[in-house]
């Protein structure tokens, strides 16, 4: 979970006593963070200000998430948890937001937990459903649409750092993976106009952003007309200025093509980081998954990468247990695992959710004890594999982007490399938001130990 309402940055939200307070809180991916600045650039207008503390709040909302059955869970405890509030002030409303509210609204509803729930589609809606709450009604809008995208609207930044900051490129995904809900809680695939985005991202970075993130469901997926592919569209954002670092995700392994992957070698500002979700190493299960694409051409791709963006680290998602997987299939994971040699990766045991696909068809037939025992065993894996990769960064020099002071000591810094790799390094007169070149002295699985280089 990540607490919203204690990040700002340069671009501030309104912070006014006189104001009604709003607290935000956020699960999930990063386009749900994206979804609270744009809720929150909403709401401002309307006499909200942002909420250092739940407490202190007259609105509350959650910004929710449904990939797994774990993650509606933390929301629902949540809310359990909450309730002791409205009980002691009849004034509170509080709010569901995103994919949970999309899936479960009338469960929401009837809970008795919640005032309101909202889509990611509607919220635009929000204030009226607002007023219909203080009103005493149960208000919902959980309308799906296929041209919203919120391209007019300037989001409200959350971050804590004022550096890097998340633009929303497109919404929705037309994939329709067997074992996920996105297709149905976000709609279908659109693109927004790049004119909005490029004027996104120059304002980000004449108010001092150094790094922007490119966030889609699948931005390969995304297309302006006949010639503004991604590709064209990550070009046209590095060149905005050369100070500026530009990521992206997520990519999906059947769209990934050469144009986008040459790109990335021929500008020095566009990361060498690309997040490339495998989910199986076993084409049979790839098939049950309809990922549409086999451990063949994912391997394809995987070697061109290489071979044109040779420091390019690559990060990925895995899910053990899936629908009948067997034994071998396992296996051929860890296989993919070890040929790859990802830097990091996202493990989840299978979740089967209601109402997709794999649902439907296939039994959710391999027993929690295995499920377990597999990603253990994928997880032990990767902290190997995540070890052997920033091993071979000791010696090397990067150049970093500072994000903020280390957790564990104030007298040290952290940023990123180029590569999406964490590196502490002593403060020594550096700040927030400075690009320092570093040589790799330590590392750890997770992280990265350096020092300036004069």
């Amino acid at each position: 979970m990540i607490d919203m309402a204690t990040n700002f940055n340069s671009v501030r939200p309104i912070l006014n006593e006189n104001f009604n307070k709003v607290y935000i809180e956020t699960y999930g991916c990063q386009m749900n963070v994206s979804d609270s600045e744009v809720v929150l650039s909403i709401l401002q207008p309307q006499g909200y200000s942002l909420s250092r503390n739940y407490k202190d709040a007259s609105l509350i909302l959650i910004n929710t998430c449904s990939i797994r059955e774990n993650a509606e869970q933390r929301v629902w405890a949540r809310l359990r948890e909450l309730n002791s509030l409205k009980r002691k002030n009849r004034a509170l409303k509080i709010g569901v937001l995103g994919c949970m509210a999309e899936r479960l609204e009338a469960e929401l509803l009837d809970s008795g937990l919640v005032d309101m729930v909202a889509g990611p589609d509607s919220y635009r809606t929000l204030p009226q459903l607002i007023d219909g709450a203080n009103s005493g009604e149960l208000a919902a809008n959980t309308i799906l649409s296929q041209e919203e995208s919120y391209a007019d609207i300037t989001p409200v930044r959350l971050d804590k750092n004022g550096v890097s900051a998340f633009v929303s490129i497109m919404r929705g995904c037309n994939n329709f993976c067997t074992y996920c809900v996105v297709p149905y809680v976000r709609g279908r695939e659109r693109s927004r106009d790049p004119k909005t985005i490029l004027e996104e991202v120059k304002l980000l970075f004449e108010s001092g952003y150094r790094e922007v993130t490119l966030l889609g469901q699948n931005v390969n997926s995304y297309c302006a007309g006949e010639n503004i592919t991604f590709a064209k569209l990550l070009e046209q954002v590095a060149l905005i200025a050369p100070q500026l670092r530009v990521r992206f995700s997520t990519s999906h392994p059947k769209d990934i093509g050469r144009e986008l992957i040459d790109t990335i070698a021929a500008f020095p500002n566009i990361c060498k980081h690309i997040h490339l979700p495998v989910q199986s190493g076993s084409n049979s299960v790839l098939k049950r998954m309809n990922r549409n694409y086999s451990r063949e051409e994912y391997l394809q791709k995987i070697d061109y990468i290489k071979k044109r963006v040779p420091n390019c680290s690559i990060s990925t998602d895995i899910i053990a247990g899936f629908s009948g997987e067997s034994e071998e299939e396992h296996q051929e994971t860890l296989s993919i695992m070890r040929e790859v040699g990802y830097y990091t990766a996202f493990m989840f045991q299978y979740s089967q959710r209601e109402g997709t696909v794999a649902a439907k068809r296939y039994p959710n037939d391999v027993p929690p004890k295995v499920k377990g025992r597999r990603l253990q065993e994928i997880i032990e894996l990767q902290n190997s594999l995540s070890l052997l990769s920033n091993q071979n960064d000791v010696g090397q020099e990067f150049e970093i982007l500072v994000e903020g002071r280390s957790k564990r000591n104030k007298e040290e810094l952290f940023g990123r490399s180029s590569q999406n790799k964490v590196v502490i390094i002593p403060a020594k007169g550096h700040k927030v938001g400075d690009f320092v070149k570093v040589r790799v002295t330590s590392c750890s699985s997770a992280t990265l130990k350096g020092e300036a280089v004069e």
